[in-house]
């Protein structure tokens, strides 16, 4: 910053002149630091972030699913597929029992209007997939997952994640989710606290996917295992509740057929 002040001292002038006249490019400060401006996608991001926040009094419930069943289904799916076809990936299942889990507690698959003070519950369950990208985190949406059996909604949580990443997706493919599920894959961690996709009121995070010991039947047993943390807004989400519906979502991984067969109650008459 050059000072307009004696002697060249910088003055309050100074630095609001540069600040209007947009001076903020990529400015060594000393020989081992960079001034980046925060702008575009990122500025976006920035701005959500924060007002989801520092609005939204977030709940974080963390469980832990034993993942080993689960992990021995999709390996008897994925065997049959051939060379070079799209593959069944845990993401699918965890989106499924998503599904099954807002179907028995609608309130989580809702937006909520602090302004209105309305809650509105969806039919339709449309689960945003945040996934890093090139220009930041970005939450693709699979519309109606609830109408997707098992391998359609791997192939379009495939499918929005990768027009995310490319650049190509639209903004309707963008936009309209009613929850969201947020993994890292095998950089996720034991735990998270995501930060909730306004207005929705409920993210579901995913961690590593990792062998543990446990302890079953007097003996250690290593088992496929990975956490649950997930983040709710506490305005419409006790604790109870919350902790109700991520373990729906442990029982239908860990018994995994639970996923794709009807409860007595739910068939027809």
């Amino acid at each position: 910053v050059e000072g307009s002040g004696p002697d060249g001292r910088v003055l309050h002038d100074d630095l609001d002149r540069m600040l209007q006249d947009g001076d903020l490019g990529h400015r060594p400060l000393r020989d081992d630091s960079t001034v980046v401006p925060i702008r575009g996608v990122r500025r976006r991001i920035s701005d959500r972030l924060t007002a989801a926040w520092t609005e939204i009094p977030h709940i974080t419930y963390v469980d832990a699913v034993d993942a080993t069943e689960l992990e021995v289904l999709r390996a008897a799916l994925n065997a049959d597929v051939p060379a070079g076809e799209r593959r069944v990936t845990m993401l699918a299942f965890i989106g499924r029992a998503v599904v099954l889990a807002c179907r028995d507690q609608p309130q989580f698959n809702a937006h909520h209007d602090a302004g209105a003070q309305e809650l509105t519950q969806f039919v339709p369950v449309h689960v945003g997939i945040a996934t890093q990208t090139p220009d930041g985190l970005m939450v693709p949406v699979v519309q109606h997952a609830d109408r997707l059996d098992l391998w359609g909604l791997a192939d379009e949580m495939a499918r929005v994640t990768e027009a995310a990443r490319s650049g190509a997706a639209t903004r309707s493919e963008l936009t309209g989710s009613t929850i969201t599920i947020t993994s890292l894959g095998a950089l996720g961690g034991l735990v998270t606290t995501p930060i909730l996709n306004r207005p929705e009121v409920a993210i579901i995070g995913v961690n590593r996917l990792e062998t543990r010991p446990v302890w079953r039947d007097g003996a250690a047993v290593g088992r496929s295992m990975f956490n649950l943390s997930s983040s709710f807004d506490h305005r419409i989400i006790d604790g109870w509740d919350a902790a109700t519906f991520v373990q729906r979502i442990r029982s239908l991984l860990e018994v995994p057929s639970l996923l794709f067969v009807e409860p007595r109650h739910r068939r027809p008459s």
